[in-house]
């Protein structure tokens, strides 16, 4: 669920130039620290500091040791207040200086966990987020929903015509670092679909963007002018930002990353919770967004980029939006993003506790022609990419309606399936019938993805390393807020 992505995640690329191990982005605290606990000689770790930044930064030498110095001893530092903490907890546990500094810790890694791919191993820590995002104030739709969205009921005069606001969080596509304007237009573009499909009209857009020491500062223009462009299509104003460099002086590098955040205003109540048994589920034409942008891009196929540059999906929703008769009958709306098809069905289905039968001609049918062309050569599962598709839930008697107003905008649908009984995800194509069990992470799109797709061997000792994190991590709060409450 793309909003609890929470963690900032570095992404590290090895390889060697002239005999030397060379990494962007280069996080120089985490290596220094990395290679103490490795007992590496100071000698060594400044050598291999000053070699980094010789990558990105044209210094004098002398220079170059004096600031890998200072890193040196800053982790240093550092390393002694770890050793301050574990000493003072032995020795009072309830130290509150030492229990706010001592880092929660899970030894399960970002990748080796799955999150961020979209997939079971993201459900999961989602979840754990969810429960931990608990407190005494209550929103109309909370993070343990798993939604990708969030909604708080504002106070009103006038009981009659409750007011409530839809708030969406979305992270740009991490590969599309060096595109910012196509990360800037995609991340904009995700985030109001995600408060369209709530039932929502979107009022603000808010920007977030990290660019490392190195980057070039142009990157943040056209990453704005992307956003931008969006946001002059959509009539949708942006608000307000902000902008920081990844690490500030102790990460190297180029990399951008960032999110959109964005508030709207409900109409309808389009919500998860809201889709009943025996609802037909009807689906518009897709190209994808940032996912298939990168495939694209990383497959040398880049006339397909100009397939994902359309408002389709949010000229869709502008207009049903429009339609009272139709919106009375719709229980609820979601897009086709987090894993494909199969895991937003997967996800709703484990939430609202039934299941979907679902044909998959349709489905295809509704896949952009050259995208799915793309798709098939990479050896990519169309059913577990994000397709940029509108998914409609609704009264059985209005399906058909629905299909034709969006013919009438030139917008192609089909009704692809329904909402059934059991919990079970049945996909149908022909006369072969597929029950779908949920996948560790989304469909491999890239080459790299898929040489590091590995599923865990042992995931319950995974899943039991993150609730015995999760619990440390909510004694923690837990501790802090009894402390403030007492004192305040």
């Amino acid at each position: 669920m793309q909003s609890l992505i929470y963690f900032l995640c570095l992404s590290y690329i090895i390889f060697q130039v002239h005999g030397t191990i060379v990494i962007f982005m280069t996080n120089l605290e985490g290596i220094t620290r990395k290679l103490l606990h490795k007992q590496k000689s100071i000698d060594d770790i400044r050598t291999l500091l000053v070699k980094q930044y010789q990558i990105f930064k044209d210094l004098p030498e002398s220079q170059l040791y004096d600031m890998v110095d200072a890193i040196i001893e800053e982790v240093e530092k550092t390393e002694e207040i770890f050793r301050h903490i574990d000493n003072s907890l032995e020795q009072s546990p309830q130290n509150l200086v030492s229990t706010v500094l001592r880092p929660v810790e899970s030894t399960i890694s970002m990748g080796d966990g799955g999150v961020g791919c979209r997939g079971e191993g993201d459900n999961k820590v989602h979840q754990l987020l969810g429960e931990l995002s608990q407190t005494s104030v209550h929103p109309v739709i909370s993070p343990l929903s798993l939604d990708d969205t969030g909604a708080i009921q504002l106070d009103t005069s006038d009981e009659s015509k409750p007011s409530i606001i839809v708030t969406k969080m979305e992270g740009m596509h991490s590969r599309l670092s060096d595109f910012p304007f196509l990360a800037g237009f995609h991340v904009t573009r995700a985030m109001l679909r995600d408060i369209y499909v709530k039932g929502a009209v979107p009022l603000s857009i808010m920007v977030d963007v990290h660019l490392a020491d190195d980057g070039d500062i142009g990157k943040l223009f056209d990453f704005q002018a992307g956003i931008a462009t969006v946001a002059e299509i959509s009539e949708v104003p942006i608000t307000a930002g902000s902008t920081l460099r990844i690490g500030g002086d102790m990460v190297i590098g180029d990399r951008l990353t960032g999110g959109i955040a964005g508030i709207g205003l409900s109409k309808y109540p389009f919500f998860r919770e809201n889709i009943r048994v025996g609802d037909s589920i009807i689906m518009t034409e897709g190209a994808g967004g940032g996912t298939i942008s990168t495939t694209a891009l990383y497959q040398g196929k880049i006339d397909i980029v100009k397939e994902t540059l359309n408002f389709t999906f949010l000229n869709a929703c502008g207009n049903i939006l429009k339609q009272d008769h139709l919106c009375h009958n719709i229980h609820a709306m979601i897009d086709v993003t987090n894993g494909g098809l199969r895991n937003d069905l997967l996800e709703i289905s484990m939430i609202n506790h039934f299941g979907f039968h679902v044909n998959l001609e349709n489905v295809k049918d509704l896949v952009n022609p050259k995208v799915m062309n793309l798709l098939s050569e990479s050896e990519v599962d169309y059913l577990g990419v994000s397709l940029d598709s509108l998914v409609i839930f609704c009264e059985p008697t209005i399906a058909d309606e629905i299909v034709r107003f969006l013919k009438s905008i030139n917008i192609l649908s089909h009704e692809i399936g329904q909402v059934s009984e059991n919990e079970e995800l049945l996909f149908i194509e022909g006369t072969k019938e597929t029950r779908i069990q949920p996948q560790f992470r989304e469909s491999a799109y890239t080459k790299i993805k898929k040489e590091v797709d590995i599923i865990p061997e042992d995931l319950g000792d995974q899943h039991r390393k993150l609730k015995q994190a999760f619990n440390q991590a909510l004694k923690k709060k837990n501790t802090l807020v009894e402390y403030l409450q007492q004192k305040y």
